[in-house]
């Protein structure tokens, strides 16, 4: 059988290389070294290797995605997009995702208010835009309504706050020029036509 004959710890500190009869055998967290009782002069069957390193790769992948995820919420698409991109094999994708919701990290309902309240308050964008974005990140559409007929959104004024911000862009032109810019400015950003219609006749 395989014997420890060196412990190495990786610089980052975090995880420790473990050499196989004088051969690098596989690398694992701190965590797991001690739970699997490693040390120089265990002897380890082939079948013992296969399932720490099995154990300490998942716990390499957790580690990498739970980071992706802390940095701000995540919709399950977003997720399974990420696991996808890592090239992360299948077989982890069940215990991986069932660890984001154990530690209350992936919830569409959550993760669909907190975009809407972002993007309100920040980007000023439509209820159209919202919905298309919502879609895009993988969220049903009755959690979409749900989410949109709670929140209270007044396009009116966010549509007004966007041409105020450009108003000093329109002032060189006449104000039938300036009335078709705005219209096509705002009708870019998703705004019905029956808002823009509002918001324009009455800032012209």
């Amino acid at each position: 059988m395989p014997t420890v004959t060196l412990l190495k710890s990786q610089k980052n500190g975090k995880r420790v290389n473990v050499y196989l009869d004088g051969t690098f055998g596989f690398g694992i967290d701190l965590d797991n070294l001690v739970l699997s009782h490693i040390k120089i002069g265990t002897e380890l069957t082939d079948e013992e290797v296969q399932k720490i390193v099995r154990k300490a790769e998942f716990q390499k992948t957790l580690d990498k995605l739970l980071k992706f995820a802390m940095l701000r919420p995540r919709s399950e698409k977003e997720i399974d997009e990420y696991l996808k991109r890592k090239k992360v094999h299948e077989s982890m994708w069940k215990d991986l995702v069932e660890k984001l919701r154990h530690f209350e990290l992936l919830d569409d309902v959550k993760f669909a208010k907190w975009w809407v309240d972002q993007r309100v308050a920040f980007k000023k964008i439509s209820l159209r835009v919202l919905k298309l974005e919502l879609g895009k990140k993988g969220i049903n559409k009755n959690v979409i309504e749900d989410i949109l007929e709670v929140t209270p959104i007044d396009e009116e004024k966010m549509a007004r706050e966007l041409l105020e911000k450009r108003d000093y862009k329109w002032d060189r032109f006449d104000p039938k020029i300036a009335k078709q810019k705005k219209f096509q400015y705002l009708a870019s950003k998703g705004f019905s036509w029956e808002t823009i219609e509002k918001v324009v006749i009455k800032k012209v």
